[in-house]
Order: structure tokens, then C-alpha cells, then sequence
């Protein structure tokens, strides 16, 4: 494991530790990756088999509390399991041509699974794998079930070599004591109806193992050519969804103590229903799947609001989202008391992926730009969000960057993150 980074003044530190140290070993225990480092970094006591510019070396670490202050480096894309599937609502294979290669990677890692919250389709889980997951206790993990009828799983699988099953991989999982968070991406005419209530209900027995069970609807954009016919949700098959899951919520929690089955937010905003309360997402433990990341959001808005006791600014700055959330955002600024004719939301189109996209986190650099330079004045600043935006180096899914964005419109644009707060002060501070 090749060190990113070490902070001053920590355990990593002390040891002296540097960036691009290869860290081989812990404690006699030769590593794969940073999941075994820290499996076996644990012990108070920890000697670091280190190797430096090709020269090995020994160093001694004693542990202060859980943080090491060491950064390790991410996965090379070559090191990463990949999907051999080929599903037919799979949003990689939905990318236009000419982005950068890493955004064709089709990950099917348990590892990212466990770390990062990446789903798994498990297909391609090899007895090595099983065992190492369960011997280490890698827990949660996060898998891609869209079915569990073996027959429709295959199919939505892309028809792949190798078996589809997922319930006897799930039940050998749940035996050791894993938990697992399922995900149905929901395409209508295949997954829908009956074949959801299947699959919701053979999935509800492993609960508490299998712990939530989200339904979000299949991502469609413009770049489908010679991929199967698939088509959106429509506004009356969401409010439709929308009844019939609560029927299932209600009883799941008082046959399981849990709601089990969760809706994504894009579902309740298609039906034009309310989100449920903050209580309904039992702690929003699968909120960055878009489960219940609206009503955070909009929960937190209002106590954010309720703390700044009224104060509210006057110069002009223009506030970049999606389609999708453009006319709740426009009303908890309203809520705030912006005024709307000097805090402005643009509602960016979504022409590069398509129409049927209209999340914030999907917009381009060039399809804020192309929508904003038709406004008559975006104020002193443009607010981006930054989930839009690339941890890693700043850039959007086009690699232009929020500096481009600002040298072309000639006003500054900064992104934002997504919480109530971050917001709320850059409307004050532009």
C-alpha cells in the first residue's frame, strides 16, 4: 500500500512515515490492500515492514487513539475487480464517447463495496472472495439485486455466462452475519409489478442481515444507440409506486420493526407527492443512494434558517442546480426570505446525458455554461454544486472546471457543498 499522505503531529508521523512509502507489511502480515492493513493495524503496537525509493525498511508505529494520521492511496483502475455483466440499463454503457477513461470503469469490487458504498452484483464473487469477506467481517456491503427471480435477473444482467441467482448468495452472507443494503434499479415493463413484489418479498426474510431494500428508477440518457429499449417512469406509475410501497412499509414495521423497503427521492418528485418525515428514513442509512437526501436537506434548511434569526443579504448571486430539485430549492429560498430577483436559481437543462436526467449531481460544465450565458445577469457570483464536480481534481464530468465556467461568464463561480449551511453562507458571502 503506497502512502498518500501523512499529517503532523500523529502516530504516522512520529514513525516517520512519508508520502510514497510502500507500506508491505503489518505486523508480520503481508497485505493485499488498505482493507487488510487495516484488519491487521489494529494492535497498539505496529511494525511496518516499509519499503522506500526500493530500499526496505522497518518502522516502528504505537498507536494514540484510532486515527494513525496516514493517508493511503486509492486503487489503481487496473486493481480493481470489474463487471463482467452487461446490464441493459447500466449507465456506463449509456456515456457518450471521448470522456475520460476513467469514468468507463465498470467496478464489481466487494473492497469499493465495503468502503466506499459501491454496489455489487455478486455474480462474479469467487469462493476466495466469499471467505475473505466473511473472515474479515467486511460489513456493510452493498448489492445490486434488481431481481430475485433467477430468470429476470439473468435477463436484466445482460444474459451473462455465469449463473444469476443472488438469494442463495445472499442467504450464505446473512448465515455468517454480514449486513447488506439491496438495491432494485426499477425498469418498467421488466422489474415492475409483480416481479418487484417478488422480489421485495423473498428479500424482507433476511432482514435484519439484508437491512434496507431501495428502489430507484432506471437513469436513461440520449446515448443509447443499439442498447435495449428501456423507458422512464412515468408520473402515474411513481404515485402509483409510491402507494403501494407504503402498504409494504407498514407492515414490514410491524413484522420486522423496520420500514425495509425504501423509495428514491426522484420517485416522490416525479409523483409530485411529499417526502416522508425524517423518522420514516430510519437515520438515513442509505442517503448518498438518494434515499432521503432531499428531506435531509430540506430538514436541515430550516433549522439553518431558524439560526441566522432573519438576517438576510441583498447583493445578487445566481444558484445553479438540476431541474429535478430547481422548484423546491426556489421555495426554501423563498422560506429563507431571499429576495427572487437578486437570489436567482437557474435550473439547468441536462442537454449533454438527455432530458430524463435531471439531477445536480449529472450536470456538465457546458451545460451551465450554454444556460447561463443566455441570462441578462447572474449577479456578483454563481453558486455550482460541487457534487457535480470531481473530488479528486475540482473538474465537472466534461473536464472543464469551475475557473473556465468563471472566465467565460466573467463573474466568479464557486461550488458549493451540499449541506444547508454551506449554502446559506455563500449566498451571504458572494
Amino acid at each position: 500500500m503506497v502512502v498518500a499522505a501523512v499529517r503532523p503531529r500523529t502516530p504516522a508521523a512520529a514513525a516517520g512515515l512519508a508520502r510514497g512509502d510502500r507500506i508491505v507489511a503489518v505486523n508480520g502480515h503481508r497485505l493485499r490492500d488498505v482493507i487488510d492493513f487495516h484488519y491487521h493495524a489494529g494492535d497498539e503496537r505496529l511494525e511496518l515492514a516499509v519499503e522506500r525509493d526500493g530500499v526496505a525498511t522497518a518502522k516502528q508505529l504505537r498507536r494514540r487513539g484510532a486515527d494513525l494520521g496516514l493517508e493511503l492511496a486509492a486503487p489503481r483502475p487496473g486493481d480493481i475487480a470489474t463487471c463482467a455483466n452487461k446490464c441493459v440499463f447500466c449507465f456506463i454503457h449509456q456515456l457518450p464517447r471521448g470522456m475520460r477513461k476513467s469514468l468507463y470503469v465498470k467496478d464489481d469490487d466487494f473492497r469499493l463495496s465495503f468502503l466506499h458504498g459501491n454496489y455489487i452484483t455478486l455474480s462474479d464473487l469467487d469462493e476466495a472472495s466469499f471467505e475473505r469477506i466473511i473472515e474479515q467481517r467486511l460489513s456493510p456491503l452493498y448489492i445490486s439485486v434488481h431481481a430475485t427471480d433467477p430468470e429476470l435477473r439473468h435477463t436484466l444482467l445482460g444474459r451473462p455466462r455465469h449463473s444469476a441467482e443472488i438469494l442463495p448468495r445472499l442467504e450464505r452472507l446473512a448465515k455468517a452475519g454480514i449486513r447488506m443494503h439491496a438495491q432494485i434499479v426499477l425498469c418498467p415493463g421488466l422489474n415492475d409489478g409483480p416481479h418487484l413484489e417478488r422480489s421485495v418479498f423473498e428479500l424482507a426474510p433476511l432482514h435484519p442481515h439484508v437491512v434496507t431494500t431501495a428502489i430507484v428508477p432506471v437513469g436513461l440518457t440520449r446515448h443509447r444507440e443499439r442498447l435495449p429499449a428501456l423507458r422512464s417512469l412515468t408520473p402515474d406509475e411513481a404515485r402509483a409506486l409510491v402507494v403501494t410501497a407504503g402498504r409494504w412499509q407498514q407492515r414490514w414495521l410491524s413484522e420486522l420493526g423496520s420500514r425495509f423497503v425504501f423509495l428514491a427521492d426522484e420517485i416522490y418528485l416525479l409523483a409530485g407527492l411529499p417526502l416522508p418525515p425524517a423518522a420514516a428514513y430510519e437515520d438515513f442509512p442509505i442517503a448518498e443512494d438518494g434515499i432521503g437526501l432531499v428531506r435531509r436537506f430540506e430538514d436541515g434548511f430550516g433549522r439553518a434558517v431558524a439560526r441566522r434569526r432573519g438576517v438576510v443579504r441583498s447583493r445578487a448571486v445566481t444558484v445553479v442546480t438540476g431541474e429535478m430539485f430547481a422548484p423546491r430549492l426556489v421555495a426554501l429560498l423563498a422560506y429563507a426570505g431571499f429576495d427572487p430577483t437578486t437570489t436567482r436559481v437557474a435550473a439547468v437543462p441536462n442537454d449533454f446525458f438527455g432530458p430524463a436526467i435531471g439531477v445536480s449531481g449529472l450536470l456538465t460544465g457546458r451545460d451551465i455554461q450554454r444556460h447561463l450565458a443566455t441570462q441578462s445577469d447572474l449577479g456578483q457570483t454563481v453558486l455550482v454544486p460541487a457534487v457535480a464536480l470531481r473530488d479528486v481534481d475540482g473538474v465537472f464530468l466534461d473536464d472543464l472546471t469551475p475557473a473556465d465556467l468563471a472566465r467565460d461568464l466573467g463573474v466568479p463561480v464557486k461550488a458549493i457543498p451540499p449541506t444547508p449551511g454551506a449554502l446559506l453562507r455563500a449566498i451571504r458571502d458572494a
